[in-house]
C-alpha cells in the first residue's frame, strides 16, 4: 500500500525534523511505499520563489528518493483531475490537487499535519 507525503512532511524530512512528525505518520512513513504527488514539487517551486526555502524541489525529492524511496506519483493527471472536481471544501490548489491525487490512487494514506485536510480526507493520518 502507498502513503502520499504533504509538502510540508517532505521538507521536515529533508531538513532533519523527524521530531515535527506524530507517531502515527511516522509508523506510515516506515510501512508504506512512499510517493509526492507531483503537485508537491509544483508547490515547492513557488516556495522557493518566495524565499521560504532555499534548496531546489528537484534536489528535495532526489534526497528523499534516495532515503526513503520516496518516487514521485506517475498516476494519470487525468484520473486525480477529474477527482478534484467533486472536491468542494478548499480553494488551495495545491491542498486540491494533493488530496485528489492520493484519493484517486484507491484511496492512498496521505500523511498530513494540516486540519483541514485531516477533517476532509479519511484517509489522512497525523
Amino acid at each position: 500500500m502507498s502513503a502520499y507525503l504533504d509538502t510540508h512532511v517532505l521538507i521536515w524530512l529533508c531538513g532533519n525534523k523527524p521530531g515535527r512528525l506524530s507517531e502515527p505518520a511516522i509508523h506510515a512513513i516506515q510501512n508504506h511505499d512512499l510517493l509526492i504527488s507531483p503537485a508537491v514539487l509544483i508547490e515547492l517551486n513557488f516556495l522557493q520563489q518566495i524565499g521560504r526555502i532555499i534548496r531546489n524541489p528537484l534536489d528535495l525529492a532526489k534526497q528523499l528518493r534516495m532515503q526513503l524511496g520516496v518516487e514521485v506519483c506517475k498516476h494519470s493527471f487525468a484520473d486525480m483531475a477529474e477527482t478534484a472536481l467533486f472536491e468542494t471544501w478548499t480553494r488551495d490548489p495545491f491542498d486540491l490537487l494533493i488530496v485528489s491525487h492520493a484519493k484517486a490512487n484507491n484511496y492512498s494514506l496521505l500523511v498530513t499535519q494540516d486540519e483541514k485536510i485531516r477533517r476532509h480526507y479519511p484517509k489522512a493520518v497525523w
